[in-house]
This record gives structure tokens, sequence and C-alpha cells, in this order.
């Protein structure tokens, strides 16, 4: 006769002080509440009992209601942040291959090296002291 394997599901137990973080950052408006689910690999179901148990908003009988907007703005402003740094780490790359074209510009025309050597020695500096 065959014995049936059956998998056993582990319980993960949150710390109060986490529930209590993850309630803030929605209450402050900083996430949504599937922003917060999917950071925290929780249930969005979790999040809104916790929300239910340790939100002062919900004990002044405040309803805090999401719009659809919000999120969807929020992605947005997040899409434009990333153009403008696509947009800035671009300009630093001209920069940097204007930056080797010079160097390569002063080694070939005027005999200067301007590339860190790690083959040189090293500078003795000013010598030593009278106090030494």
């Amino acid at each position: 006769m065959k014995t049936k394997k059956v998998a056993l599901r582990s319980k993960r137990i949150f710390s109060e002080e986490l529930r209590k973080s993850i309630v803030k950052d929605y209450e402050s408006g900083k996430m949504t509440v599937r922003e917060l689910s999917r950071l925290h690999a929780v249930t969005d179901k979790s999040i809104y009992r916790w929300i239910a148990r340790y939100s002062g908003l919900e004990k002044q009988q405040i309803r805090v209601v999401e719009m659809k907007d919000s999120s969807g703005n929020k992605f947005k402003e997040l899409e434009q942040r990333i153009q403008e740094l696509e947009r800035m780490v671009g300009q630093k790359q001209i920069q940097l291959e204007f930056y080797k074209q010079m160097v390569e510009l002063a080694k070939d025309e005027f005999g200067i090296d301007l590339k860190k050597n790690s083959s040189t020695p090293r500078c003795s500096g000013s010598g030593p002291t009278e106090n030494e």
C-alpha cells in the first residue's frame, strides 16, 4: 500500500511592530495596500485586518478611500523620474567619452600622459622635518 505524502504549510507570524509600521505607511499615503502586500509578501486581506486593528483612523470612524488615479499618478511620476535619471546617465556617459577623448588627445598631441599609472614610483614627499 502506498503512503501519501502531505506537505505541511508553515504559518508566518509577523511582529506587532511590523504590522503597525505597515499600517503607518498606508495611513501616511506613502504606499497603497497592494504595494505593501507585494513589498512584504503579505496578502491584501491581512493588511486590511491590520488596518482595522491598528489604525487610528478607523477608531475615529474616518474612512480612507484609495483613488484609482492616485496610484496611477504615482506611477506616472515614477516613470518621469526614471526618464529623467536615464537622461542624466546619458549626459554623464557623453561627458565620460569626452574626457576619455581629451586624455587621448593630450597624450597624442602634447605627449602628456594624464592617466593614473600604478607602475610609476611613489613621490618621496618633502622629506623629513626637523621634529623627526
